[in-house]
């Protein structure tokens, strides 16, 4: 049974950094693109970043480009998401997301979820 953990979300000020985790069980980990998703309160679930089965590509949304950065360990099975410089609009459920083969961008792409940690900035 494939299971995505996140932790690492809290509620932090503006400014602030936050790194999240989401260890993967399950599934040969170095096979799968993973990504990181958000859901604003009212808002459609959105893409933030993703990154390759190696580690070699990452991808960005524009809102984040400069202040979060991703990265993988295969060895712990774990994806990472560095959030620098938050901002009040980060606020959001965040979400990993496994894909096999190479990472895009649209959810609908992600066969596996975790369940969301919270992060929240308060301004």
């Amino acid at each position: 049974q494939v299971q995505l953990v996140e932790s690492g979300g809290e509620l932090v000020q503006a400014g602030g950094s936050l790194r999240l985790s989401c260890a993967a069980s399950g599934l040969t980990f170095s096979m799968y693109a993973m990504g990181w998703f958000r859901q604003a309160p009212g808002k459609e679930r959105e893409f933030v970043a993703a990154i390759s089965w190696k580690g070699g590509n990452t991808y960005y949304a524009d809102s984040v480009k400069g202040r979060f950065t991703i990265s993988r360990d295969n060895a712990k099975n774990t994806v990472y998401l560095q959030m620098n410089t938050l901002k009040p609009e980060d606020t959001a459920v965040y979400y990993c997301a496994a894909k096999y083969g190479s990472a895009v961008t649209s959810e609908v792409n992600y066969r596996y979820w975790g369940q969301g940690t919270q992060v929240t900035v308060s301004s």
